[in-house]
């Protein structure tokens, strides 16, 4: 298969592109690297992938940003930075990817723990993994000629604690291999409107 991996570069996308390289033809796509370049929060840039990269058979996102700051402190712009990037950016992906797709091609999202489960300064970023899953679900039976949608739930990898594990004290985490599995089941399952928790 022909697959598009957006964030191939991220410490998640490396370990997804180990998983599905091996069998697949992997189309790398960072915001400064990889085989092809794109910002997903300009939908212009999103168009200008699809026209390079032409047909395809699988979309795996594995990017999108995202504020962290106690609830009494968020702005606005805060706010936005999720809805445009984690949000929309994976949104748009799927919007503007479907009409390039194959028959039966796959959409793979990627959400979070925190859509379900509360950590302090994550108020921003509950609201967008929840609206991305509640998305997927409702997109999913919509999608023309046989297209599939899921999304990927990921709790705190342990290759990130480093930069994370403060915001997830009590959580258990996982090694970023064993998330990459979802998306592998994901791009070859059948199954479509599925949350993948791996926690």
């Amino acid at each position: 298969m022909k697959i598009i991996l957006v964030g191939a570069s991220g410490t998640l996308g490396s370990a997804i592109a180990e998983r599905l390289g091996r069998r697949h033809d992997l189309v790398r796509v960072g915001r400064h690297s990889g085989d092809l370049q794109a910002d997903i929060t300009q939908p212009d840039s999103i168009r200008a992938l699809f026209a390079k990269v032409g047909r395809f058979d699988a979309l795996v996102s594995a990017t999108g940003a995202l504020a962290f700051a106690p609830v009494t402190e968020l702005t606005q712009a805060d706010f936005q930075v999720g809805l445009s990037s984690k949000l929309m950016g994976q949104v748009n992906l799927v919007l503007l990817g479907q009409a390039q797709a194959s028959d039966g091609a796959s959409f793979t999202l990627t959400s979070g723990i925190v859509s379900e489960h509360p950590i302090h300064q994550g108020s921003a970023a509950a609201m967008v993994n929840a609206g991305l899953e509640g998305f997927a679900r409702g997109a999913a039976i919509e999608l023309p000629r046989g297209q599939r949608l899921n999304v990927v739930s990921p709790t705190v990898v342990e290759e990130s604690l480093a930069h994370y594990g403060d915001f997830f004290l009590g959580f258990k985490a996982i090694p970023v291999a064993e998330a990459a599995r979802a998306y592998e089941r994901s791009v070859e399952g059948r199954e479509t409107g599925k949350t993948y928790r791996v926690w």
